[in-house]
């Protein structure tokens, strides 16, 4: 790791966090760093996923007032994540690196349709429907699959499961998201740890940057208004799926 290296890291960690915070995009920002850094694909995407548990510390520390009364939620939802995300560290050390690339842009563009309808979708929820649906738990675990084994858009589809299932503002449903997909990223580390080409040389300066950036994205997605953050949120998610669909089918 040179000198240029490093700060490139720490650059792209604070960006990374701050676009994971508000739009769940991180990987898009760190995965090429590492790759510039000079690391192979499998070593960048486990030395990735292994760095971005940061983001989820830095989102709790900025998102202490969005996070209270979250306690409940944050223990079963961060348990069905902690599940999918063994499986999805699992998997990346099992299956070759294409196994989800057709059905990954799919599930992303599905994800910011059901952002954008959250309203009307809430707004016919039955008063006493339960939180904690098996439906929703099934869909916080497929994500903390696909987040223990690439993640780039995971934290979209986790967004949207969570904001479909909880009647709350999207602020509050956005810091739940970035605390919880933390046990994800949690538990697919300790595997690619034990099991994985982690470069923990290059997971520092990367850690540091996301650190800070996960705690300065609470403060933006804070200020923004929850219908123009649920549309750039849904317009990033579409960008994201049609480049990862272009890539997958042509």
């Amino acid at each position: 790791m040179t000198a240029g290296d490093v700060l490139l890291l720490i650059g792209a960690g604070v960006l990374a966090g701050i676009t994971s915070t508000v739009a769940g995009l991180a990987s898009l920002v760190s995965y090429p760093a590492l790759l510039a850094a000079g690391l192979s694909p499998l070593a960048a995407n486990v030395t990735n996923t292994s760095a971005l548990l940061f983001v989820a510390v830095g989102a709790g520390l900025g998102s202490r007032p969005e996070l209270v009364g979250q306690g409940a939620r944050i223990g079963r939802y961060g348990a069905a994540m902690f599940a999918g995300g063994a499986a999805g560290a699992a998997l990346l050390l099992a299956l070759p690196a294409s196994a989800f690339e057709r059905v990954v842009p799919v599930l992303i563009a599905g994800s910011a349709v059901v952002l954008w309808l959250q309203p009307w979708i809430l707004a016919r929820r039955a008063p006493d429907a339960a939180e904690g649906g098996r439906v929703i738990l099934a869909l916080v675990v497929l994500t903390g699959v696909y987040l223990g084994y690439f993640g780039a858009g995971g934290g979209i589809a986790l967004l949207a499961a969570l904001a479909v299932a909880i009647p709350e503002p999207l602020a509050r449903v956005n810091a739940l998201k970035n605390v919880v997909s933390g046990f994800a990223n949690v538990v697919a580390a300790v595997v690619f740890a034990l099991f994985g080409p982690v470069r923990w040389l290059a997971v520092l300066p990367l850690a540091a940057g996301l650190l800070v950036g996960g705690a300065i994205g609470p403060l933006i997605v804070r200020r923004l208004p929850a219908g123009l953050l649920r549309a750039l949120i849904g317009l990033a998610a579409l960008g994201l799926a049609a480049s990862l669909g272009w890539n997958a089918y042509r």
